[in-house]
């Protein structure tokens, strides 16, 4: 009897990633997840202190595991550059840095105020991109010799950043998507009902704009490390790895980069229970 059911939704856990260039590595609990990408954050300074990084505000809890990381072993961040990958905006502004979502008060909060000052990232360098100059995240990217290294989470849609699919019917070419530059954009509904989980499911909150860093700087990165610590993401980790490369599921472009990695839960990995109950 056919389910009608995509046919990467039945990829057992062990295979993941089989058939493709991206690697897939398989953690216990949210809790290892977090501290998996605390040690790579830790790692990646430690071989390059000017490291250059794309980085996500979700997953989140790797933050304070790597400041106190940092401050115990006196490590020297100061030339590094963080790249946060979006924030919300207030009509043509990022939200404000009180605002309880606003992605640049969380990385205050639980990263930087909590490094040691003498070895925390020298304030140019804590990068944000900006809706009135979104061209200026490339030209620091060009002026740094390139970026090092995009860490990342994956959403329900398969948006990575805030680079979401295209709207149903409208036409894309992969190739136009994957061009696609540090941009102010609307954000789906997908997008603003699973993030509304966080609040309490009052969707009404959340903000509807977003800037976010592009495809074309994502995939531009030397390496592309990817995250997924939610229950939800056991579907849409297939579909990234095993359903159709295309604009439809921007993370799916992971396997068109020579060198990509998915870091994921126990949960994630497991093959989606699929019923009603």
């Amino acid at each position: 009897m056919t389910t009608g059911l995509p046919e990467y939704l039945s990829i057992p856990p062990q295979e993941l990633g089989r058939g493709t260039t991206v690697r897939v590595e398989i953690v216990g609990d949210i809790g290892d997840v977090a501290r998996h990408f605390a040690q790579a954050l830790f790692d990646e300074i430690t071989e390059k202190a000017d490291v250059t990084m794309v980085l996500p505000v979700g997953p989140v809890d790797q933050f304070p595991l790597l400041a106190q990381m940092v401050n115990q072993a006196r490590l020297d961040c100061r030339e590094m550059a963080i790249i946060n990958m979006d924030e919300y905006l207030s009509g043509d502004e990022w939200v404000s840095i009180d605002h309880p979502l606003s992605f640049r008060g969380y990385m205050n909060r639980k990263f930087y105020d909590l490094l040691d000052p003498d070895l925390a990232p020298r304030a140019e360098n804590r990068i944000f991109p900006d809706p009135t100059k979104p061209s200026a995240v490339q030209r620091i990217i060009d002026a740094r010799g390139g970026l090092d290294v995009c860490y990342g989470g994956i959403g329900i849609n398969g948006h990575i950043a805030f680079n979401e699919p295209p709207e149903p019917g409208e036409p894309i070419d992969i190739d136009e998507f994957a061009a696609r530059p540090t941009r102010v954009l609307q954000l789906t509904r997908e997008t603003i009902t699973i993030n509304s989980n966080t609040v309490g499911g009052e969707m009404s909150i959340i903000p509807r704009r977003a800037v976010t860093v592009g495809m074309k700087e994502i995939l531009s990165a030397g390496r592309l490390r990817f995250y997924c610590n939610r229950p939800w993401q056991s579907a849409v980790i297939r579909r990234v790895l095993h359903g159709p490369v295309t604009a439809a599921c921007p993370a799916s472009l992971l396997r068109s980069h020579p060198d990509a990695s998915v870091t994921i839960a126990e949960y994630v990995a497991q093959i989606p229970d699929i019923r009603l109950r």
